[in-house]
């Protein structure tokens, strides 16, 4: 039986994306309460999502939220392959890094000025770091 070895180097930028992830869900039940309280919205709403509207604050946070379980799901995965695959090389960890850091500066974007060209340039910058983690995890499996 051979040992596990694991570079823990790559959870680092996983915690990260996933506390942005609780930090979204967080904050768009606390808008959602206080819409509820303020009567800005009806609570019938959430039942099918169907009777009335949601504010505009709030359903951008709830799309955001949603986005935090399509692409970033790729990026657990990449993590956890690059870790088992470890050593982790220096190129790798910076993807890994870099998708971070762009999610997070797409969620400030998405949930103040919902700027979209900020948006989607972030969006898709964090799309090439992902697909460089892919690329790289590739190579790494084809050099064992």
């Amino acid at each position: 039986m051979t040992s596990l070895n694991f570079d823990l180097a790559v959870m680092w930028p996983m915690f990260i994306v996933v506390a942005l992830t609780f930090a979204s869900g967080i904050r768009l039940v606390t808008l959602r309460m206080r819409a509820l309280r303020g009567k800005a919205v009806k609570l019938s709403f959430y039942k099918t999502y169907r009777e009335g509207t949601e504010p505009e604050n709030i359903a951008a946070a709830t799309r955001h939220y949603t986005n935090l379980f399509e692409t970033p799901v790729l990026f657990y995965l990449g993590c956890l392959v690059a870790g088992l695959l470890g050593p982790v090389s220096s190129l790798t960890l910076f993807c890994l890094w870099a998708f971070a850091a762009l999610r997070v500066t797409q969620s400030v974007v998405h949930l103040t000025s919902n700027n979209v060209r900020w948006r989607a340039y972030t969006f898709f910058t964090s799309v090439v770091f992902l697909l460089a983690l892919w690329v790289s995890n590739v190579w790494t499996l084809m050099s064992l």
